[in-house]
């Protein structure tokens, strides 16, 4: 597959000075005089907010999220710091995701204000191409402001490009002003937005439509997520994958279950994801040092089920699985490009918890450092069927539909073949077999952290013992237990309120 480059040359028009915020301001003399001129400089424009979204702190680092949660363990505490988010330990001077991920979604925000303020600038270009960029700007826009309102809430809502002074003196807008600037700006996207990408990678209506219900998820406006389900498969373009397994291979990448990806390519210039860098274990014979950074625990193996509802045979505890278990994590006893794991391939965070990652790693071809060309799906139609049964389980609707939706996700694939679950539950018998459901079938893909926050059940989760490979004890994530009202959101980062007093820290922080 043809894949879009994010050219680096977007780097350099965008890094001369820092401004507040940890935006970067554009050179003034290449802005004035050299850019804006053709068609070519505003697909570099809209490139360089494409490019924010691989940065680790926004999405880049995708499955490995799931480190902020029960499921998976961290084993380089500085590498992110999403061991701290998910043992409770994080603080407002932590820097690494509470920094930077406030650093990095307004730095795509000054891009596609920038964007926004130059593209009439350029002499003679397709009205309907730059309609269609503009609506991907706008896309774009909302997936930063999306992100920061999950992270931390009501944050300063920016929509033209501000001087270091005007940055120091803005405050936080309330939650819901927020939230309201990321419907508007999806709402723009979708108007604009085609069916079909104009370039791989590119924002579609799909894409649109489903990020804006996701946002309407988190914040549990059951009817609005009905509707944009709905609106999604007007289109007619979205269903599950054939094979939960081939869902992840390079080979399938961009398949019609994929509403968002984010891009990757192998190439000399670091183009590709971190994914088999960090997730892959190490593999003398093909010559890659993986790290393994995130491994998944044993507190997210117990939640596979066995496929007769038996008990886990504790001498073959991996028989009788729910097969997205060994599609979704390395085990003992299995293999990797025909190497049994631990014996033969291993890794250094999975000898520390007894697992690694499978889900996003590539096991048919060499990868060396960060350059996997595999595609990350930021939003796929399994997502989609969930976020409709889950609606449809909160409004208390038709009850016995939304189980069959969550059955299609246990049967519909030719290597997922679950027992059905019955029909006749209550309202909340039926959300607990949803939200089961959306850990396993979303296992690794970074989208738990977000569930635990807006179903407000981290008191259920927490505290619980992350146990190692050999039974000992090797972390307890929320020791103190967890509380929603804090614990919910990333604090405001010191370095951001060292500038700009206006700005209210979270509660508790």
């Amino acid at each position: 597959m043809k894949k879009i480059i994010f050219p680096l040359i977007v780097l350099f028009l965008c890094s001369s000075c820092e401004d507040y915020l940890d935006t970067v301001l554009p050179d003034d003399n290449i802005t004035s005089e050299t850019f804006w001129t053709t068609a070519a400089d505003a697909d570099l424009a809209l490139n360089g907010i494409y490019n924010v979204l691989r940065n680790n702190y926004v999405y880049g680092y995708g499955g490995g999220y799931d480190a902020c949660t029960p499921n998976a363990y961290q084993w380089a505490h500085w590498e992110g710091q999403q061991m701290q988010v998910g043992d409770g330990s994080i603080f407002s001077g932590s820097g690494a995701i509470v920094s930077d991920r406030w650093k990095y979604c307004y730095n795509g925000i000054y891009r596609a204000n920038y964007f926004f303020e130059n593209i009439d600038n350029v002499p003679d270009m397709d009205p309907a191409k730059k309609e269609v960029m503009t609506g991907e700007a706008y896309f774009l826009r909302a997936l930063f402001y999306d992100l920061l309102a999950r992270s931390y809430g009501g944050v300063p809502v920016i929509t033209k490009t501000i001087t270091s002074e005007e940055g120091r003196n803005v405050s936080r807008a309330g939650k819901e002003e927020t939230w309201a600037q990321v419907h508007a700006d999806f709402d723009e996207a979708a108007r604009r937005l085609p069916k079909e990408a104009s370039a791989n990678g590119h924002a579609t209506l799909g894409a649109a439509y489903g990020m804006k219900m996701k946002a309407y998820l988190f914040t549990s406006q059951w009817d609005k997520v009905l509707e944009y389900c709905d609106k999604i498969d007007a289109l007619g373009k979205y269903k599950l994958f054939p094979s939960y397994y081939g869902l992840f291979q390079y080979e399938n990448e961009g398949n019609y279950e994929t509403l968002f990806p984010l891009c990757f390519m192998d190439g000399a210039f670091s183009q590709g994801s971190i994914f088999d860098r960090y997730w892959q274990p190490q593999n003398l014979k093909y010559g890659i040092d993986g790290s393994n950074s995130v491994a998944p625990t044993q507190l997210l193996v117990d939640q596979y089920e066995t496929l007769d509802g038996s008990p886990v045979d504790p001498d073959k505890p991996y028989d009788n699985r729910d097969p997205r278990l060994d599609f979704t994590i390395l085990r003992p006893g299995a293999y990797f490009q025909g190497q049994l794991y631990p014996d033969e391939i291993r890794n250094h965070t999975g000898q520390r918890v007894g697992f690694g990652i499978r889900k996003y790693t590539i096991e048919t071809m060499q990868v060396v450092g960060s350059q996997s060309p595999l595609d990350f799906m930021i939003l796929r139609y399994g997502d989609v069927l969930l976020c409709r049964a889950e609606a449809m389980i909160e409004t208390n609707g038709d009850i016995d539909e939304a189980i069959d939706i969550i059955n299609r996700i246990r049967t519909e694939r030719e290597d997922v073949k679950l027992p059905l679950i019955p029909k006749g539950l209550s309202q909340a018998e039926a959300r607990k077999k949803l939200r089961h459901e959306r850990r396993i079938e979303l296992a690794l893909e970074g989208r738990f952290w977000d569930d635990i926050k807006r179903w407000n059940a981290g008191p259920e989760f927490y505290p619980c013992d992350v146990i190692g490979g050999l039974g000992e004890l090797v972390q307890t994530k929320f020791p103190n237990g967890y509380n929603p009202e804090k614990d919910n959101l990333l604090p405001i980062p010191d370095s951001e309120i060292s500038l700009n007093p206006n700005l209210e820290q979270n509660p508790g922080y």
